[in-house]
């Protein structure tokens, strides 16, 4: 599966990505900001998704919003 960041850029199982934009988490009141860094990143059966784990929460992230570091 062909999974790219915001850039153009491949994903792979076990990179770090950053934040875009600041982002609103659904069902919580947390705001994950700008900058902020995910490692270890888990490809999905969905190409516009990847997981993460951000504070001790795993997380499905849309990859628009995400730039390899």
């Amino acid at each position: 599966m062909d999974v790219r960041d915001t850039n153009g850029a491949a994903l792979a199982e076990g990179d770090s990505v950053k934040l875009t934009k600041d982002l609103k988490v659904k069902g919580a009141s947390t705001i994950l900001k700008r900058g902020t860094v995910v490692k270890n990143i888990r490809l999905t059966l969905d190409a516009e998704e990847i997981e993460g784990r951000i504070e001790k929460t795993m997380l499905v992230l849309k990859t628009m919003f995400l730039q390899k570091v």
